[in-house]
């Protein structure tokens, strides 16, 4: 009787942890699907149709979104401000990021405070990290300009000058997102094994020798994760450069893809042109990260 019972009882309690399985998941996949897999297919949805929000109509117009945004110059010019922005901001930063990482690395006094210091402006709000910068930037009283001053220069108006803005804007951005690249390169600095140094010492390798041929290869995985974060955050950079300059800057000079979707769906309440710019936007960021992966490595580098 007891050999029966047994195998009842044990198929019982695989049904009991599934349950519990499936329980624990739920709230993930809900909030999975609900925030962002319906969000995402209506997004395709709409980029098809004409969307009246106020009336409440969707009529499918084809491809006549798409035609509508790539006639317009002002969308146009936010691509091509999206692209130096992130040309500039992600290697950039990811340089300045092994820099310091590899300074704060060595043990020596006080590192602890540096590294704070280093990532402060990553946990730092946006908005007051922009009042501080505006506050630089300010044409007669503002540090930049200032120190320009010291060395003979001239200081332009950084933020409400066409030819300036998105400069000034890129330099924010990049001291803002130098703190979480320079704490990832540093955790992937701290992990390396110590007896490859040591066999390369012995080999009577150089500093700048075990640089290249040990650091660098070794920081590959986390280089790939940095750059693809990176792609992202820059791509969908909207809150800076909306306090900086508001309104997508002097002559549009700052407008990103991020201000013009926010700036059609919301202001123009042109729903139908905004999701298919979201969805060029996506196609954008596909195509970068394929690039990425392919430039960085396969997958099995990663792991």
């Amino acid at each position: 009787m007891q050999r029966d019972e047994r195998p009842r009882r044990t198929k019982k309690f695989g049904h009991e942890r599934g349950r519990v399985a499936l329980l624990l998941l739920a709230p993930s996949v809900i909030h999975l699907v609900w925030w962002i897999g319906i969000p995402v297919v209506a997004t395709f949805a709409l980029a098809f149709t004409d969307y009246d929000i106020l009336a409440g109509t969707v009529t499918f117009n084809g491809l006549d979104n798409f035609q509508e945004i790539f006639s317009d110059s002002t969308w146009n010019a936010s691509i091509w401000h999206t692209v130096v922005f992130t040309f500039f901001t992600v290697p950039v930063a990811m340089a300045i990021a092994v820099v310091l990482a590899l300074l704060l690395n060595v043990k020596m006094r006080g590192s602890a405070w540096y590294r704070t210091a280093v990532f402060m402006p990553h946990v730092t709000a946006t908005v007051a990290i922009a009042l501080v910068w505006m506050w630089m930037f300010e044409p007669r009283l503002g540090v930049v300009n200032t120190m320009l001053g010291w060395v003979g220069i001239d200081g332009p108006v950084w933020l409400a000058d066409p030819d300036w803005a998105l400069t000034a804007v890129i330099v924010v951005s990049i001291w803002k997102g130098i703190g979480i690249k320079m704490l990832i390169y540093l955790a992937a600095l701290q992990a390396m094994p110590n007896d490859v140094y040591e066999a390369a010492k012995i080999d009577g390798a150089s500093q700048v020798r075990q640089f290249f041929s040990i650091t660098l290869p070794l920081l590959k995985p986390a280089t790939f994760f940095v750059l693809v974060v990176s792609i992202i955050d820059s791509f969908q950079a909207f809150d800076q450069l909306y306090v900086l300059t508001p309104d997508g800057g002097p002559g549009n000079s700052t407008t990103v893809m991020t201000y013009e979707i926010y700036r059609t769906a919301f202001k123009e309440f042109n729903m139908g042109a905004a999701c298919a710019q979201s969805v060029v936007l996506f196609a954008f960021l596909l195509v970068l990260m394929l690039i990425s992966r392919r430039l960085t490595g396969k997958e099995d580098d990663v792991r």
